[in-house]
C-alpha cells in the first residue's frame, strides 16, 4: 500500500507537491515501511491573471496512478533494461521484508494488490470530502 500525502516544501497554488511512503501491510495488521523517500511534483503554466490551482485540476485517480509509478520499478538507465529494474526492485523489497523476518517470494510479492490511500488533508486539497 502507498500512502500520498502533500510535500509542504514542494507544494504551492500553482505547484502539486506529493510524497509517497510505499508499506507492505502484514496480515496481522502490522506495517512495514518499504520506501519513504519518493514523491513528485508537477505544475501548471498559467497565462492569465487569474492563476489556476493545480490541486483543483487533479484527479484522485491521477494521482493514484503517479503513486504507483513513483515508488517504483524506476525506469532503466545506462545499461539496465525494463526487466531489470523490476528484477532489482522486487529484489531489494524483498531484502526489507527479510530484515524484519517476513520471507515472501519475489514473485509473489510483485503480484499483490497494490492500493493507495491518500491522507485527509491531501483529499480536502484536490477538493474531495
Amino acid at each position: 500500500m502507498t500512502f500520498v500525502d502533500i510535500d509542504e516544501d514542494a507544494a504551492s497554488r500553482t505547484q502539486m507537491g506529493v510524497s509517497a511512503r510505499l508499506e507492505a501491510e502484514l496480515s496481522d495488521g502490522g506495517r512495514i515501511v518499504l520506501l519513504d523517500d519518493r514523491g513528485w511534483a508537477s505544475s501548471i503554466s498559467h497565462t492569465s491573471e487569474a492563476m489556476p490551482d493545480v490541486w483543483t485540476h487533479t484527479s484522485l485517480e491521477e494521482i493514484r496512478e503517479t503513486a504507483r509509478t513513483v515508488v517504483g520499478p524506476d525506469e532503466p538507465f545506462g545499461d539496465q533494461s525494463q526487466e531489470d529494474m523490476a528484477t532489482d526492485h522486487w529484489a531489494s523489497l524483498q531484502k526489507v521484508l527479510e530484515r524484519h523476518r517476513i520471507t515472501v517470494d519475489v514473485v509473489e510479492l510483485r503480484h499483490l494488490p497494490h492500493d493507495v490511500e491518500p491522507s485527509a488533508r491531501l483529499l480536502a486539497r484536490i477538493g474531495h470530502s
